[in-house]
């Protein structure tokens, strides 16, 4: 080989040595590059994800619903492509992208946000209501007690009732009462709570309540104040007003999924029937309305004599004076009636209550329900 033909090679690999030089710079920067997307790409599939619901698939996206209610359309990630509507999932907190499904588990711890209790109150405890007592014997009690003698007689009793009238009338009792006597779970929702403290949840919460129900059967589900969720439905606006229509849908899904002789029952409790949907009363629902109105001369004159069966009582007491003046007044005035008048033979050192005592606890206790009466207005007209 000439040494002018060496000269030329060596000058052609001395040229190209930089560009090998580059390449293998450029390679390295690629690699360190590839390893930090696949770290970043890992962070992002690290709890803390976010738990939403798949609401709606759209070709290779979908709408998720977050547990504030609010929706998003988002990407799915390849790890997570079978996924369908109802479907819970976890998904990446920047920009949602769902990761992957997961088993669906319970949402609410439902025993921290209802009452569950096996209650002990007794017929006997109760004064005054001998006729509403018999309607829910008849309606909640006997199906409970004996479902094959509606099989034979070939009727279906209602899933439910209404419990309707002015507060303090001992509508509460009434359903603890048929829970006692029919040694069911005595499961209580209050509906102003419900729609305050769970937007976005609500009816996700009575879906679990129902089921807790079936779990626990027999059992009778109490729902407290229901024209907060069933009251007349309107335009709806509002996210909140929206939400309350959603768990009210949800209330009569549940109502309208269950058997008339399954050991599950419902007793709806208000003070305000006036403004009730029909569609909660409708037959087939809590279609039997039972009216608890405050008690007259023989009611008082009865939860009288059973708030202060445990009282020492003067002897001069006239029990009928005592009913007189309480006329008017609910089970509750009576009892509130009763522990006030305690409560005056305490500040004047006595274990002994006289008729005095029970004058000035009937005074207090009217001019408290004029006090509160007279806010009620104020505040609502």
């Amino acid at each position: 080989m000439s040494e002018q033909t060496k000269e030329k090679i060596d000058n052609l690999i001395y040229s190209y040595s930089p560009d090998v030089s580059g390449l293998v710079e450029e390679n390295k920067f690629l690699r360190e590059t590839l390893e930090n997307l696949k770290k970043e790409l890992d962070r992002f599939k690290k709890t803390p994800l976010l738990l939403c619901e798949i609401k709606e698939l759209l070709e290779d996206k979908a709408i998720v619903r977050l547990q504030n209610g609010n929706e998003f359309l988002v990407e799915i990630s390849a790890e997570a492509k079978e996924v369908k509507p109802g479907d819970t999932v976890l998904a990446e907190q920047k920009n949602l992208t769902i990761i992957k499904k997961v088993k669906a588990t319970k949402h609410f711890n439902v025993e921290k946000f209802v009452i569950v209790e096996k209650p002990k109150t007794k017929w006997e405890d109760i004064g005054g209501l001998e006729a509403q007592e018999q309607e829910i014997k008849e309606v909640i009690e006997l199906p409970l007690l004996k479902p094959e003698l509606f099989k034979k007689v070939g009727i279906q009793p209602p899933k439910g009732i209404l419990l309707h009238g002015p507060p303090g009338t001992g509508k509460t009792l009434l359903a603890k009462a048929v829970a006692a006597s029919t040694k069911s779970s005595f499961i209580e929702i209050v509906g102003s709570e419900l729609v305050q403290k769970f937007i976005g949840e609500g009816a996700k919460l009575v879906k679990e309540v129902f089921d807790l129900a079936r779990e626990n059967a027999p059992s009778i589900i109490f729902i407290d104040e229901i024209d907060a969720l069933a009251s007349v439905r309107i335009e709806v606006g509002t996210s909140g007003e929206r939400e309350v229509q959603r768990t009210f849908m949800q209330l009569l899904a549940e109502i309208d999924g269950f058997k008339n002789l399954d050991n599950v029952k419902i007793i709806g409790c208000t003070n305000r029937k006036d403004i009730l949907d029909p569609a909660v009363t409708r037959p087939g629902r809590l279609d039997r309305l039972i009216f608890v109105d405050n008690p007259n001369d023989e009611g008082r004159k009865q939860i009288l004599e059973i708030h202060t069966k445990n009282m020492t009582l003067d002897k001069k007491i006239n029990k009928e004076h005592i009913v007189k003046k309480t006329k008017g007044m609910s089970g509750a005035e009576i009892k509130s009636v009763c522990t006030e008048a305690g409560y005056f033979a305490i500040r004047h050192n006595r274990t002994r209550i006289l008729v005095n005592d029970f004058e000035k606890a009937v005074e207090k206790v009217i001019i408290q329900r004029d006090i509160e009466t007279t806010e009620h207005k104020a505040m609502f007209g």
